[in-house]
């Protein structure tokens, strides 16, 4: 038979085209993401508003939610979106943590000392874009330290 090969151009073809498909189904998926480091800071700040607002320091809590609240936005900001998944909510609609059992005013002052530490830590090593940030949340805690001394 004079025309007919083994492989016909449909199949030839055929195989042409599947066999990108079955190459990209093979590829590893890629690594994830390491965490945000100023996700820690937003969780900090949280729990501060929480033992602000159980002591009464209404002012303090409120600097802390914006802190949060402005950390919270740079981590979505930089956190890339995958397409086709469902959008997740940020943490700053959550509820806040529950403050501790015996809130006092030196704990407070303790965690905003520590919050302004680490804060000031990650604004040196920090892209520039964030170092503002960080060295604002830094002294705010700072000054809010003082309002309580």
């Amino acid at each position: 038979m004079i025309g007919r090969t083994a492989l016909s151009r449909r199949a030839l073809l055929v195989a042409a085209t599947t066999a990108p498909l079955a190459a990209a189904c093979t590829t590893p998926p890629p690594e994830p993401l390491p965490p945000d480091p100023l996700a820690e800071l937003v969780r900090t700040a949280r729990a501060d508003t929480a033992l602000a607002t159980a002591l009464g320091a209404t002012e303090t809590a409120a600097a802390r939610t914006q802190h949060a609240d402005k950390l919270q936005a740079e981590v979505d900001r930089a956190t890339p979106k995958v397409p086709g998944t469902s959008a997740t909510q940020p943490q700053s609609t959550s509820t806040p943590p529950a403050p501790p059992a015996n809130p006092t005013r030196e704990a407070l002052v303790t965690n905003l000392q520590t919050a302004q530490k680490q804060a000031a830590d990650l604004a040196v090593t920090a892209p520039t874009h964030r170092a503002g940030l960080l060295a604002s949340v830094s002294a705010g805690c700072a000054a809010l330290v003082e309002a309580l001394a």
